[in-house]
């Protein structure tokens, strides 16, 4: 699958924390009526939780220390939904440049092989 990278201001972070995570399909504070209208509104249905992401702030990663690293992996109609909807609710947010965009997906995919052998390991 696509992957993109997508860079925000670490004051942003809480709210992006927030999108990502959010199901309305999971939340149980929502009316019937309201789950109905959401099943009717494209942008209500691109939901991220439901998706491949990873939030990393830039000094973990060695990058802008006063910047989150937004990691996506979906599929391209997905991405590029989610690209306008990421914009319209979080003000820095912009895709990063090709350079940082691979050393990003570098980092989150060498994690996740790291994470994978050691579990092999453990379990092998």
């Amino acid at each position: 699958m696509p992957s993109r990278v997508y860079i925000c201001d670490i004051a942003d972070n809480n709210a992006l924390i927030k999108l990502m995570s959010y199901d309305p399909y999971l939340d149980k504070s929502l009316s019937d009526e309201k789950i109905a209208e959401i099943k009717n509104d494209p942008e209500a249905n691109i939901i991220f939780a439901r998706q491949d992401y990873n939030i990393k702030d830039g000094i973990s990663i060695g990058l802008e220390r006063d910047k989150s690293y937004l990691y996506l992996s979906a599929s391209e109609e997905f991405l590029d939904q989610a690209d306008k909807k990421l914009k319209n609710i979080i003000k820095s947010i912009k895709r990063a440049d090709k350079e940082t965009e691979q050393k990003v997906i570098e980092i989150v995919e060498g994690e996740r092989s790291s994470s994978e052998e050691g579990l092999g390991s453990i379990f092998g």
